[in-house]
């Protein structure tokens, strides 16, 4: 238990640097009067590079461990922040979401292997609420931290700070030895074992194309919410207080998972998250006070952080032995390559046809997937009865 706790640490520090440095890129590029596709641009870049190295970065994971790794990926995400300190401008920009959303996709690889390795099947929803919970801690102090050094110092201040942050973890794992999972090297993993043979099993392809819908709808919120903000005359402290709240709900709702999955399986939890979190998104836009708003992004994210330590332990649960960083990669490569797409999709929607069909959009998709997780419900649930009418079959 003390690895993971050490672990969900580390990990809340560097997403208070990662999730701070989104908004504080997102405002600065509106601030140098970047357009939104520009703003799209800087949001994809964050994804780019981990679409294209997130399976390579699992596979290395599972070779030979987590603890390098790691330190490579803080040090990474660190040289990000300090490009946009030392520029000041839209270049430094441009490095800081590309290094940055390079080093914190190695990190998130190594502390999901970790959560996953030390924990039974029967600990894995409550162990990855608890590292979710980190993830929500972060997103909650991160915006919060940004938006108020950028409205009380400035942007450049605001990127040396969180490059504090983000060297942290790296600093601690060099110094403090914790117990780490061991590498798996190559004996555990067949060697004509390809990325698709993954997707040949059918929860983990319906659990892969929810990610991927899930993921669609973060990616708004981390896009579209900033620029709203901004649209209806909010300063940057009021937009982190706004986005605070949502992160105010995953962890409120995380921090309720080990009471919440002793009632709900899997796939009933993931369509219900879906339902609400659409809702949301269809009245956000149709808001424009601050109390409101909070209230709505409170109840997004609710929606949309019940689901992430349930499809993680779904996961892990149905990755082939020896292969769970490379099943995580193929998770995070299914974000990345939404959070490339989508904001410059979004972008390009935005400015030509306004912020609402964004987020109505966005509803549809969360429609689509609880869509997908009703039918494995039902479908779970006729297999269920039919073993219970036929014990011996």
């Amino acid at each position: 238990m003390s690895s993971l706790l050490y672990i969900v640490l580390l990990t809340v520090l560097g997403h208070i640097a990662y999730t701070g440095s989104r908004i504080a890129v997102s405002l600065f590029a509106i601030h140098l009067n970047a357009s939104p596709f520009t703003v799209g641009t800087l949001v994809a870049l964050y994804a780019f590079l981990p679409a294209l190295l997130s399976i390579p970065a699992g596979r290395l994971i599972d070779r030979i461990g987590v603890r390098g790794p790691m330190i490579a990926g803080s040090a990474i995400a660190t040289l990000g922040l300090l490009a946009a300190w030392f520029l000041d401008n839209l270049y430094g920009l441009y490095l800081a979401s590309t290094f940055i959303g390079v080093g914190f996709m190695i990190i998130g690889i190594g502390a999901y292997q970790v959560v996953g390795i030390l924990s039974t099947p029967e600990q894995r929803p409550s162990n990855f609420s608890m590292l979710a919970l980190g993830f929500s801690l972060g997103g909650f102090c991160g915006p919060l931290l940004a938006g108020f050094a950028i409205d009380h110092f400035s942007y450049r201040i605001t990127f040396l700070l969180l490059a504090v942050f983000s060297i942290a973890p790296a600093a601690a794992l060099a110094v403090i030895r914790a117990r780490l999972p061991r590498p798996h090297g190559h004996a555990e993993r067949p060697t004509d074992a390809a990325v698709l043979d993954l997707l040949h099993h059918g929860d983990l392809r319906r659990i892969y194309t929810c990610v991927a819908l899930f993921s669609v709808a973060w990616d708004v919120y981390n896009f579209a919410i900033p620029l709203y903000g901004t649209h209806i005359g909010l300063s940057a402290s009021w937009i982190g207080m706004i986005m605070g709240s949502f992160a105010a709900a995953t962890f409120t709702i995380r921090l309720s998972m080990p009471i919440i999955t002793r009632h709900f399986t899997p796939w009933p939890l993931i369509m219900t998250s879906s339902v609400v979190a659409a809702a949301s998104y269809i009245l956000v836009p149709l808001a424009s006070n601050v109390p409101l708003l909070m209230l709505l992004l409170f109840l997004l994210g609710l929606g949309l952080g019940a689901p992430q330590p349930v499809v993680l332990s779904l996961l892990h649960d149905h990755a082939p032995p020896g292969r769970a960083g490379e099943a995580v990669g193929v998770r995070i490569l299914l974000i990345n390559m939404s959070q490339t797409v989508m904001p410059l999709l979004f972008g390009a929607v935005g400015a030509t046809l306004g912020i609402l069909p964004v987020f109505w959009s966005t509803a549809g998709c969360l429609l689509a997937g609880g869509w997908i997780a009703r039918r494995r419900a039902r479908s779970l649930g006729s297999e269920k009865k039919t073993a219970l009418k036929n014990p011996s079959a």
